[in-house]
């Protein structure tokens, strides 16, 4: 399924699923692709950062992407992430999301890597493609700053005209991008678990491209920005916001999320591979407190109702 440039709105960033022996489980793929879909969002990343991508074998990822695509049968555009260490290799894997099925890849910059270098680097993956490049710009995790003016760079000249922008503070990079660029140069998304989600929609984001477990809740207030319901959009984020930055704490959020997705049916196994922090009684008493208080529920399966 082809992408369109004005691709907009909640794309997940889902979780790899493993099983208890900690092997991929194809069958949770599948579980969760109909369990997302569900939810109304515009479509599946996956093997982000979130995805566990670097903890994957090459026949892994292979078997990663192909499940995911098979399985979501073009309902959703299912975008890939790549990340490698040089040229060659982002391009290799890149190719390959592609011949599997991918509408577009999010690619992470390589490591500390010069302006001159990023703006090289993301036109020669655009070069070889013929689905769009999405940036993946998150220096936090990957050490690289992309600046603003290498963005807006890219979106005039280098054939890369996405961005899932990670760099707090988001609204001053959001604006600052938007006035070197253009929004017919460059869409931006947001990410970042959500936490800035009416912000980055109020500064000219399109969309958002993360992981949460409660995805219904961003599309909700994503389609009520989207008509023009600003305040609507506000008050439901504002409800929701406890369990958004609950969620998103750095170095148990996956751990988080994939105990949620296990609660609600979408996948069999919560486990995730090492180096990853696991959580423990306290935390999950923690969480369902929290998912209590904004009045959703860990065990109802299917999407749950979204209110103000």
């Amino acid at each position: 399924m082809p992408v369109p440039l004005n691709a907009k709105g909640v794309f997940t960033i889902c979780p790899t699923p493993f099983d208890d022996q900690l092997k991929v489980d194809p069958a949770s793929i599948c579980t969760l692709v109909d369990f997302l879909i569900d939810t109304d969002v515009a479509g599946l990343a996956i093997l982000g950062f979130l995805g566990e991508l670097h903890k994957l074998s090459n026949a892994e990822r292979r078997l990663v992407i192909e499940t995911f695509v098979k399985h979501t049968d073009g309902r959703v555009p299912v975008w890939v992430g790549v990340r490698a260490h040089g040229i060659t290799g982002a391009i290799e894997q890149a190719l390959e999301a592609q011949a599997l099925g991918a509408a577009a890849v999010f690619a992470a910059p390589l490591d500390h890597a010069n302006d001159a270098l990023l703006f090289d680097y993301y036109k020669a993956v655009a070069d070889a493609l013929s689905i769009p490049v999405v940036i993946h710009d998150f220096p936090d995790s990957f050490g690289t700053e992309i600046r603003p003016e290498v963005v807006a760079r890219l979106g005039k000249e280098g054939g890369v005209q996405m961005i899932k922008m990670e760099e707090p503070p988001v609204g001053q990079k959001i604006s600052r991008i938007r006035e070197l660029a253009g929004d017919e140069a460059m869409k931006i998304f947001g990410g970042l678990g959500g936490v800035y989600f009416l912000e980055e929609l109020e500064r000219g984001a399109v969309g958002t491209m993360t992981g949460f477990a409660y995805p219904e809740v961003l599309v909700g207030i994503y389609d009520r920005f989207a008509s023009g319901d600003v305040k609507g959009a506000a008050a439901v984020f504002d409800r929701y916001c406890p369990l958004i930055r609950y969620e998103f704490q750095p170095k148990i959020g996956l751990a988080l999320r994939k105990y949620i997705y296990q609660q609600r049916g979408a996948i069999r196994s919560n486990a995730l591979r090492a180096p990853g922090m696991k959580i423990d009684s306290l935390t999950i008493k923690e969480l369902e407190a929290t998912v209590a208080r904004v009045g959703l529920s860990l065990t109802a399966r299917g999407r749950q109702p979204v209110l103000a």
